[in-house]
């Protein structure tokens, strides 16, 4: 499960409690560029969230900016701990809009234990379902922040595998090539490595498999500490620390695609929200994530200002 559905109390607290009450406005000076002609949401008042992490500043910041350019005013809400108190928030109406994971609206959420392979039939999935919910998901952007093993460019060219299939091979045939490092829940869910040995035949021994925090992965697999480390397809680091990304050719981890989740009144108020956040979201894609990421991260930049910089790069607003 990615980091986007893992829960925490204080999230849980803020979703059950008195409501939201920080935020403050969105004073970007921004004015239509490719989105927002003609201000279609001029006198709407919008807020936008977001869960803590650094892509979500980035997206909820993409978001409420895009709403600017198009004349709204603005609350941000974003950072809020925990997945599910930025649901909670949105589905309440204290907040309209933020970017979701398809995936972690179907597991976490909707209560499923079976992902859906492909992403535009989770997507589809999600959407009915969440109907009931009072939430409408805009179509998803191809940014997919799900799990991957990683290794560095030395063991890359060592060992020459590019696929999940080609990791159980190399395993099959030479057991001690195949170090892991991974993050203590990884280790132990049925959707991390369990799951991901059963579905690819794959067997690590236990003393080939190291525990340790996310951020202590990426600096081992770098170094060589270990030769494969779990990691997120949109971090920063892969690009950073340029790791080689290996394929999961038999789609087993589920698709964790980023959506806009609109609370349906604000969409049924004011429709433009749709067509102003498509082009955007249409833009989004690994790619882009792990670059915004990175200046996040990696460069220390603040990720409002990754996300205004970004915007206005891209033509969407001037």
């Amino acid at each position: 499960m990615s980091r986007g559905a893992r829960l925490t109390l204080a999230g849980l607290v803020l979703a059950s409690g008195c409501g939201l009450t920080s935020g403050s406005p969105m004073t970007d000076d921004v004015r239509p560029g490719t989105i927002g002609t003609g201000e279609p949401l001029k006198g709407a008042r919008l807020t936008v969230t977001s869960k803590e992490f650094t892509e979500q500043l980035v997206l909820g910041a993409i978001m409420g900016i895009a709403f600017q350019a198009a004349g709204a005013d603005v609350l941000d809400r974003t950072g809020i701990q925990g997945s599910v108190g930025a649901r909670e928030a949105v589905k309440r109406g204290s907040a309209d809009a933020m970017y979701e994971y398809t995936g972690t609206a179907w597991i976490t959420y909707l209560g499923n234990s079976h992902p859906i392979p492909d992403p535009e039939q989770q997507w589809r999935a999600v959407r009915d379902a969440d109907l009931k919910n009072g939430l409408t998901w805009l179509p998803p952007a191809r940014l997919n922040n799900t799990y991957a093993l990683a290794m560095n460019q030395a063991n890359f060219k060592k060992y020459g595998t590019t696929t999940l299939s080609d990791v159980a091979a190399l395993a099959k045939k030479d057991p001690g090539a195949v170090t892991l490092c991974v993050e203590s829940e990884f280790a132990n869910r049925a959707d991390g490595l369990p799951g991901m040995e059963k579905a690819y035949g794959m067997s690590v021994p236990a003393q080939n498999v190291t525990q340790m925090d996310t951020g202590i992965i990426y600096t081992q697999v770098a170094k060589g500490k270990c030769v494969y480390g779990e990691v997120f397809t949109t971090d920063g680091r892969i690009r950073s620390m340029n790791l080689a990304v290996m394929r999961d050719d038999k789609k087993f981890f589920p698709n964790y695609n980023a959506a806009p989740e609109i609370n349906s009144k604000a969409l049924e108020k004011w429709p433009a929200i749709a067509k102003v956040i498509e082009p955007v979201t249409k833009k989004l894609d690994n790619s882009v994530a792990q670059t915004l990421n990175a200046e996040v991260d990696v460069d220390g930049q603040d990720p409002h200002q990754v996300a205004l910089d970004w915007m206005k790069k891209e033509g969407f607003v001037k």
